[in-house]
């Protein structure tokens, strides 16, 4: 027998509960708790095994402290079944990789606004160097110019 492969919303969900769940440095097991599930009903709720009922989804809202859309923003909202975007996909799996989760708790821990804007000016400013080191085209002219 084949094993089901998960539905891309239900996955998702689970991933956004999973990511806010780090974010606030809860374990499963602490979570869970505050539920009154236990730590593998959670695994498989954020995998995206276990579809997440209404009502728990409410409750789990409530202790991670976000409204009910927090857990379908950047997802695909023309119904069940369809694929979530590569950029919601990427941004999810970056949010949710050890280096996301510093950056974002050391971006929120910045009080001054302007610091924060300056930050996200820089980043956005060495993406697109990156970006543009990365293309064949950007070689090439950095060939001309040497001469």
């Amino acid at each position: 027998m084949k094993a089901k492969t998960p539905n891309a919303i239900d996955a998702y969900v689970g991933d956004r509960v999973r990511q806010r769940r780090k974010l606030l440095g809860l374990s499963q097991v602490s979570l869970s708790e505050s539920l009154g599930i236990t730590f593998q009903q959670l695994q498989k709720y954020e995998k995206g095994v276990n579809r997440i009922g209404a009502s728990r989804l409410q409750r789990i809202s409530e202790v991670l402290g976000v409204p009910i859309g927090f857990f379908f923003e950047e997802g695909n909202d023309r119904g069940m079944g369809q694929h979530l975007s590569p950029h919601a996909d990427e941004v999810a799996s970056f949010i949710a990789s050890k280096e996301g989760l510093a950056l974002t708790r050391a971006f929120i821990a910045i009080d001054d606004p302007n610091i924060r804007r300056t930050l996200l000016a820089l980043a956005r400013s060495l993406g697109s160097s990156q970006a543009a080191a990365d293309e064949p085209e950007s070689w090439d002219r950095v060939d001309n110019l040497r001469g």
